[in-house]
């Protein structure tokens, strides 16, 4: 049985509210759970202190019998001091050059470089 703590969503249409709840990973998005343990509304200021509110005691607990956090869940836990904020992932590299232009670029930097350093020992 492996558990995570995740969002579950309600709300209407264009008005998202979501429930933090401890599930079975296997169970749908807003199926079956085990415990709800707090809510997120997204609507609300970001500095709202009822935005994001949730039982520090029970989250504790769920994870400490070894339940894993979703990535939005751990944010709101580490903005809480319950664990560590997950890694964030790089952007894709589809805006970077490809290989080619990147030596080209590189040898172009070079060949600057050492037109420099020989055009002051002349």
């Amino acid at each position: 049985m492996s558990l995570k703590i995740r969002l579950t969503r309600g709300g209407a249409k264009k008005r998202p509210y979501y429930r933090i709840v401890v599930a079975e990973s296997r169970f749908a998005r807003d199926g079956r759970f085990v415990e709800h343990i707090g809510t997120y509304n997204p609507m609300l200021q970001k500095d709202d202190p009822k935005r994001v509110t949730f039982d520090a005691e029970r989250a504790k607990h769920w994870l400490k019998m070894g339940a894993l956090p979703s990535d939005r869940v751990a944010y709101f836990f580490s903005k809480a001091g319950l664990c560590e904020a997950p890694k964030r992932h790089d952007q894709t590299k589809q805006d970077k050059p490809k290989a080619k232009a990147q030596e080209r670029m590189k040898a172009q930097a070079d060949a600057a470089a050492k037109a420099a350093a020989e055009a002051p020992a002349q």
